[in-house]
């Protein structure tokens, strides 16, 4: 496929901008919502987060909620709710209800991290037990079973009726950043969505597991691959790689065990990046497509070739709330050369 056949959509994360505050970043994810129905996006999902001063999305199924009320015809959902924090009959009945307010709108993507650290975890989940990723799958047909009804009559969950879970299923996509959810989702006939813009190395094995292991299902009769990367477009490439520093800067901090606001651009350009620093960041972000039109277009090309994705998702993180919606505009006139989109 070319750019121009291949659905775009957006995965935020309701960044908090130093010297903002949490209303502002989630009053701005509804804003940039807005405006990515308007531009043609196909769908919007928002993160599951928590401990992270940078980041609003803590609740998914709360802001999904918003999206969809402020919207009428994207499709909205988590990218992702992350399973092994919530009960499955929590998630349905949540996700049911979404869908029975909203249908055929709802996406609800499963992922098996915390989202946070080993602490946070435990305070989410309330139990010492360590899960491993043979609890994934056991979660997975729990939350199914909610949706579908399909407990064995000898089960011990079999009695509970998931109201409004029961017959409101959404669309439940897998997640993932390495093999197991591709080749999970790929034996269960579901899509799969690949994290490229924090794992870009693991992207191409795992794609390929998710296709060779992928059988037909219900709701899927062949692979739906969606590959989520991290793109900024701005008037130049030196203006985006401007604007890229401070996600830089984000990023080294959060992997240093010290999360806090999204710095500023001048922030990031007082920072002195120690030699290690900056191979590390190289090494992690060096798949990030930055630039200006030209560039971004190329490197977006070069993406769904190497890919063969049947969607991308994009996630861009700036500093300005401007800039960002600026560079979504940019970016859908790539997709849809031939619309015109008002500045």
């Amino acid at each position: 496929m070319t750019l121009q056949q291949t659905p775009v959509s957006i995965l935020d994360l309701a960044t908090i901008a130093s010297g903002s505050t949490s209303g502002e970043a989630l009053a701005s994810t509804l804003q940039l919502a807005q405006l990515a129905e308007q531009l043609g996006y196909h769908r919007f999902w928002v993160a599951e987060h928590h401990n992270m001063p940078g980041v609003a999305s803590a609740a998914p199924a709360v802001i999904i909620a918003q999206l969809a009320a402020y919207t009428s015809r994207m499709r909205i959902g988590a990218g992702g709710v992350m399973l092994p924090n919530h009960a499955p009959l929590v998630v349905a009945e949540q996700f049911g209800t979404l869908e029975a307010m909203h249908p055929g709108r709802i996406d609800l993507g499963l992922g098996r991290a915390p989202g946070t650290d080993p602490g946070t975890a435990r305070a989410l989940r309330r139990d010492t037990e360590a899960e491993g990723d043979g609890d994934f799958p056991k979660r997975l047909g729990e939350l199914i079973a909610f949706f579908q009804g399909s407990f064995p009559d000898e089960h011990p969950f079999s009695r509970i009726t998931p109201v409004p879970a029961l017959g409101n299923m959404p669309p439940i996509w897998l997640l993932g950043s390495s093999g197991f959810s591709a080749q999970l989702a790929g034996y269960l006939g579901m899509p799969f969505s690949f994290a490229h813009h924090f794992s870009p190395h693991n992207t191409l094995p795992a794609l390929s597991l998710y296709r060779e292991h992928f059988e037909p299902s219900e709701g899927l009769s062949k692979p739906y691959a969606m590959v989520a990367a991290s793109v900024l477009v701005a008037d130049s490439d030196e203006r985006a790689q401007r604007l890229a520093a401070p996600a830089r800067l984000a990023f080294l901090r959060l992997r240093q065990g010290r999360p806090g606001t999204f710095p500023s651009p001048e922030e990031a350009e007082a920072y002195d990046y120690s030699e290690q620093e900056t191979l590390a960041l190289d090494a992690m972000l060096g798949t990030q497509i930055v630039g200006g039109v030209a560039t971004v277009t190329a490197g977006l090309e070069r993406l769904l070739a190497d890919t063969q994705a049947d969607e991308l998702m994009v996630t861009t993180r700036v500093f300005d709330p401007a800039d960002r919606m600026h560079s979504y505009r940019l970016l859908a006139n790539i997709f849809t050369p031939d619309a015109t989109i008002a500045p």
